[in-house]
């Protein structure tokens, strides 16, 4: 806590010598010719008469610009790719508006010479421009985002490259469940930024930040977006979703609608060898098909009171009504290649849930000062039930049928709250804050039959985190440093009671420092940071449930979290981009088989573990040229770790690096088709205990087309065309290694949407308690 304290008397002291500079600021607004705020234009102080450089910077989203103080005789140069070059005397601290006018003769040299590339790295991000592209019809945003470089997105997974899973945010909005990049248009997206080592002013448990933003409203009145897709994979599937939006000067309100009626399923075999003073051999071929139901709504009102200040309310709501699994899994077991038995495992599971989120934000500029506050409320219930009929079948020649019934609900509830303060501060940025959440946990696990213990826990935890964070720029180079704290009080109880042991309390201090200079043509970005992972509530659970009768399943509540520190190099030149990483992990957390007991080995209890130290490196090339009517994007992504296993043979290395390769390709053909034919392989290789022990690639391929000025448009996907995707997974566990032999299916989609006058609203709350709610 003194650390604490020494942060919020830094912050102070920050305070009060940026209230005692802002006066001297010079600062002013730039606009397009039709009036809309211009974003990202270069604004330079010269001085005069020799007009040597002074300070720059570049104008924020709204057009506002803020520079050092203007003493003595200066000159500003105000420039933007595709507007013509602006020249204003500095007389004063506020410089006004200022309007810069189209310059259609360098408009046309980029088009033909190409000089503005479509992914740049600038600042803390790798900005990939998405209007006015192919991009922009490619279907949904994680259609998009899978293919920006350094990223891949499929059936709500999104993954950053080296950097894991990110924290996504929607102008500035965090997205608190990726269906709703299934839910947003790719031709309402702007650009996306890629952010592989946020600052400070993140949670450390965050490692990368993708920041999709939106095209601007298309003016006041009505507008709506709809959209209906079915596919087939395994059975049919269908949603239909009706967006709305409503806007009226300074006043937004929109709306959403979102039904789903799916189809899910998986084939897969599964090996587990255990070698004890006899080896055993469990080999189990599954089949599980899925039918999920969800129905969800969300209203947001948003309120501009004038250029500087806007707030608004958000609430989201998921309902579940049904979310029913069966399996069918004949197991053969055998003792020294010996039949032991011979079981059929039927297993029925139904899920009910609901899920409500409310956000109330302000953002808001106070002369030099920006305020950014959000405050958020999660509530979430959900009961499961399942019914498992095992007959087994032993070599002796009897036999025996069981039932076995559990049940289990969980309730989660969350209050976050979070401040940001930002001020121009000795030529740079400073910006400061705090954020605070509290977190409550419930879990009721049944068992009639008694196999498995009953189970009735509760989680309650208090994070409260402080942050600082500085840029400034020196010419051509930028340098970003922050420090963040963050302190966790854990408490986990049974039955009512505390358990001291399971219950923790943690204080971390993370540092980050990224610097972003030029080599030529090529823009770089060094960095550094450290962030942690710590590990989800569902983790954290102690009681064990029961999947079938030779495997159960429990969570951990000893589990440490994972500290990573991280040294990474980004650039970028034209259409080629390339980063590179090193990574020191402890900590990590992984899956763990072991038996579960002693008297009968055929019984496998999986659970998580905290892994050994140890190092990760990885590279990542991207290359995305435009050839005519052919833009195609090649990436090439390795990473290897130093990392031993205990195997059932002893420690044994597992430093085989993994590769991932992927060939996307897009066409224009005649009549406005777009056909998007996309491969990608992945090698051989492990991440921690586990890995890949055969090549697994696929095929995919998409049709769109637009109709009406794209106000309707329709597009057909196949998805692992030649159905290739096979992938072999081991896990060393000791004594005991598991394979899986996962069978995926072919799958076909189609999109049909229509908008009139859509626009996405203006909504723009940040969230609080984010690294919560993804623990939840």
């Amino acid at each position: 806590m003194k650390l604490l304290k020494l942060l919020s008397l830094l912050a102070v002291f920050f305070c009060l010598a940026a209230t005692k500079l802002s006066a001297q600021n010079v600062s002013g607004k730039l606009l397009d010719e039709q009036g809309n705020p211009l974003p990202y234009a270069n604004i330079v102080m010269l001085a005069l008469p020799d007009s040597a450089f002074v300070a720059g910077t570049v104008s924020d989203d709204n057009g506002a610009f803020i520079l050092q103080p203007c003493d003595g005789r200066k000159l500003l140069r105000i420039s933007s790719i595709g507007y013509t070059t602006v020249y204003r005397n500095c007389e004063g601290p506020d410089m006004g508006v200022i309007q810069l006018e189209t310059d259609a003769q360098m408009l046309g040299e980029v088009v033909v010479k190409g000089d503005l590339p479509k992914t740049r790295l600038k600042g803390d991000a790798m900005i990939t421009g998405v209007a006015g592209t192919v991009l922009e019809n490619v279907g949904t945003a994680e259609n998009l985002l899978d293919k920006i470089p350094g990223v891949s997105a499929e059936e709500g997974s999104v993954n950053v490259f080296g950097r894991g899973e990110p924290e996504i945010y929607i102008n500035g909005r965090k997205v608190r469940d990726n269906s709703e990049l299934d839910q947003l248009a790719s031709d309402n997206i702007k650009s996306v930024e890629v952010v592989k080592n946020p600052g400070a002013r993140y949670a450390a448990s965050v490692k990368s930040v993708i920041r999709i933003v939106t095209k601007k409203a298309l003016g006041d009145g009505f507008g709506f977006n709809n959209r209906f897709s079915t596919r087939y994979r395994y059975e049919w599937t269908v949603l239909d979703q009706f967006n709305f939006n409503y806007r009226k000067g300074g006043f937004d309100l929109s709306g959403m609608l979102f039904g789903y009626d799916g189809h899910m399923g998986e084939d897969k075999v599964a090996y587990q060898n255990t070698y004890l003073d006899k080896h055993w051999n469990q080999t189990s071929t599954l089949r599980g098909r899925g039918r999920d139901q969800d129905l969800s709504a969300m209203l947001s009102m948003n309120y501009q009171l004038g250029e500087n200040h806007v707030m608004g309310v958000r609430y989201d709501y998921d309902r579940v009504p049904k979310n029913g699994y069966t399996l069918y899994m004949p197991t053969t077991v055998t003792q020294d290649s010996q039949l032991y038995e011979e079981s059929v495992s039927s297993s029925g599971m139904d899920k009910r849930a609901t899920d409500q989120r409310l956000n109330i934000y302000y953002s808001g500029k106070v002369n030099d000062w920006s305020i950014d506050f959000n405050a958020d409320g999660l509530w979430n219930k959900n009961n499961i039930s399942s019914l498992a009929d095992e007959s087994t079948q032993y070599a002796n020649g009897t036999s025996d049928r069981r039932l076995v019934s559990t049940f289990s609900k969980k309730e989660s509830t969350l209050y976050a709250a979070k401040l940001v303060f930002s001020h121009p501060l000795l030529g740079g940025d400073l910006s400061f804050g705090g954020e605070y959440s509290h977190t409550a946990r419930t879990n009721v696990y049944l068992n009639p039959e008694e196999i498995l213990d009953d189970d009735d826990s509760e989680i309650k935890e208090g994070d409260l985190a402080a942050f600082a964070e500085y840029s400034r720029s020196f010419g051509n180079v930028n340098v970003q440093a922050g420090v963040r704290y963050e302190y966790v009080n854990f408490d986990y109880y049974e039955y009512g009671k505390l358990m001291d042991e399971q219950s923790k309390e943690y204080n971390n201090v993370f540092p980050s420092v990224a610097v972003s200079f030029p080599i030529g043509k090529v823009q770089m970005q060094l960095s550094y940071a450290v962030d942690i992972r710590r590990p989800s509530y569902g983790e954290l659970r102690g009681n064990v449930t029961y999947i079938n009768r030779y495997t159960y399943e429990s969570g951990n509540p000893f589990l440490d979290p994972t500290l990573t520190q991280n040294l990474m190099l980004n650039s970028s030149y034209k259409w080629a981009q390339l980063s590179v990483g090193y990574q020191h992990i402890k900590d990590g957390i992984t899956n763990y088989t072991q038996a579960y007991s002693e008297e009968d080995p055929t019984i496998a209890l999986v659970g998580l573990v905290n892994l050994q130290e140890y190092d990760k490196a990885f590279a990542s090339l991207t290359l995305s040229p435009t050839i005519g009517i052919w833009t195609p994007q090649f990436s090439a992504q390795v990473e290897k770790q130093w990392y031993t296993a205990d195997t059932p043979e002893g420690p044994r290395k597992l430093d085989n690096p993994m590769g991932n390769f992927s060939w996307k390709n897009n066409l224009k053909l005649p009549a406005g088709f777009l056909l998007d034919v996309d491969a990608a392989i992945t090698t051989r290789g492990y991440d921690g205990n586990a890995g890949l022990t055969s090549k697994s690639w696929r095929t995919d391929i998409s049709l769109f087309k637009g109709f009406m000025n794209d106000r309707l448009s329709c597009q057909f996907q196949v998805t692992d065309l030649f159905q290739t995707r096979k992938n072999w997974i081991r896990m060393y566990c000791g004594i005991r290694t598991v394979d899986v032999n996962m069978d995926p299916k072919r799958g076909f989609n189609l999109t049909v949407r229509y908008k009139f006058n859509s626009g996405k609203s203006k909504y723009k709350g940040t969230g609080a308690g984010s690294s919560q709610k993804n623990r939840m």
